[in-house]
Order: C-alpha cells, then structure tokens, then sequence
C-alpha cells in the first residue's frame, strides 16, 4: 500500500470553495452539462416561467435554464462575488439577472417564482432545510422545487477516484459541512420536511471520459473544490505521490483515454399552499 508522507494541508472549518469560474469549468463543466441536461428533461417545466437558480456559481447552470426553457425571467444567487462575475459574461446567460446572496435567507419575496432550482449545491449550505424551505416560500403555489447533486457518499461524483485515493492514502482535506445531503433519502426527507408535495427522486448517471491521463490530472488538479484546493496546497513531491498511484489505478484504453461514470440523485417536489386548485381545475370551477 502507497503510504502518504506529505505535509497535511490545513482544514478550517468554513472554506468558499468555489471562488474561479475557469477553474471550475476545467474540473466540472464539462459534467455539470449532460447531468444539468438529464436533470432537466426530467423536471419537465413548461416555458415561459420565472425561474431561480440558487447556487448558480459561474452560470453554466443558468445558461441551461435559458437555453431549455425559454423562460420569461431567470435569477441567479451565489455567495461568490468571484463566481457571479464570470457568469454575467457568460452569452448564453444574458437573460439572467445574478447577484450575490445565501441560500439560506433568499433576498426574494413570497411566490416572487415559478420553479425554483439548485445544481450540484445541495451539501454545501450549512442548512440545506432552511435553503429548500427558503425556495419553497418563494415559488408560488403550484410551482416545483427540485435538485440534484453528485452522489458522494455512494461514490457517484466525477472526482472519486481522487478522493477516493486521497481517502486511501490519509491524505486531508476539508469537506463540505453536509456531505449526507446528496443521499436519495436525504433529499426527500428534506422535500418532505419542507411541505413539497408530488415528490419524485431519481438516480442521474453519465460517461466520464478523459483524453488521456494528463487530461484527468489537470483537471483534477485545479485550485478548486475540496480535493482541488488541498492539492494546491501540497509540495511537489507529495503531488508525485497522488498523480502515481491514480495513473495505476485508472489504466487507460487503446487510444488512451481514462473512462468511468458518476451519478447523482436528483429530488422534485410542488408547493401547495392551502386553497391551491391546478389551474384547469380552477378555471372549471368558475365556470
């Protein structure tokens, strides 16, 4: 067993992991799009709705809201000052309207929306009952509250066999504070504890494939998310100390490419606030 002597990078308690949008496009863009696509057919909106995208982070996330739904207005709300500004640059995403702010107490009033959603976010907030309590409170009646994130404590997420090698090796690194949210059940207890009704969960799966080993590394190794930042924090030598062990244990094809998949659970849920009527039942009524 490879047996890690390398320095152990801090751990603080709170940590913005995601500060640089290029960064995180190199480490997850490029699997935050096919999980956001599948996520979306699933979620099955019908266009012209107001949308929140809670955790927007650099907005690639927003930019498939504009682009699958057609939506007649779209917010965006992170904590990173960093991460907005890239995503106010993102073409594909002039539509939005972004600014900084916490899940946690939404600066939007009471039914200000029709669908409300969090991308790969989840077990960051250090509350995630009182962020899906908060989205719920501000999509109006009728609407649907959703998510999906990585599966982390099944060993869904593209960055596993990093952590799952880091783990391996002793090596640190700091978590995020509520890493059991991303569990199937997790996300429908917190549905159900915020009063959603309708509640449907399913498992996202997608390919992850590599170009080549360097492909995975540079990508691994960016200064970015839990494992990105304690790389970055490690000396030379104890880098040579991860990358050769994971090029054992990722062999590669023919061409040279490193493949694999990853998952994530995914949670949909309808506010029905007392009085609510579907809006054909309603107009029935009248009639």
């Amino acid at each position: 067993m490879h047996r890690w002597t390398g320095a152990t990078p801090p751990m603080p308690e709170e940590r913005n992991f995601f500060t640089d949008g290029t960064a995180y496009e190199r480490l997850m863009g490029r699997w935050s799009i096919p999980v956001g696509e599948v996520f979306f057919e699933w979620f099955a909106q019908p266009e012209g709705l107001r949308w929140l995208d809670v955790g927007c982070g650099n907005g690639a996330f927003t930019e498939l809201i504009v682009a699958r739904c057609a939506p007649a207005e779209v917010q965006g709300l992170d904590p990173s000052e960093a991460q907005i500004a890239y995503a106010r640059k993102r073409l594909g995403a002039r539509l939005a309207q972004f600014r900084q702010g916490d899940a946690q107490a939404l600066p939007f009033a009471d039914d200000a929306f029709d669908a409300a959603a969090m991308a790969l976010v989840i077990n960051f907030i250090p509350d995630p009952a009182k962020a899906i309590a908060e989205m719920a409170r501000v999509v109006r009646s009728g609407g649907w509250v959703g998510t999906y994130r990585w599966d982390l404590t099944g060993g869904g997420s593209p960055t596993e066999p990093t952590t799952a090698a880091m783990r391996s090796m002793g090596i640190a690194y700091a978590t995020a504070p509520s890493t059991t949210a991303s569990r199937q059940d997790s996300m429908r207890a917190l549905w159900e504890q915020a009063g959603l009704t309708s509640i449907d969960t399913r498992v996202i799966r997608i390919p992850i494939t590599y170009s080549n080993f360097d492909d995975f590394w540079e990508s691994h190794s960016v200064p970015v998310g839990p494992a990105g930042q304690a790389i970055r924090d490690m000396v030379p030598s104890a880098k040579e100390q991860l990358r050769d062990p994971l090029r054992v244990r990722l062999p590669a094809d023919p061409q040279g490419r490193i493949s694999y998949s990853a998952h994530a659970n995914a949670v949909k849920g309808q506010v029905r606030r007392q009085g609510w009527k579907p809006a054909a039942k309603a107009r029935n009524a009248r009639n």
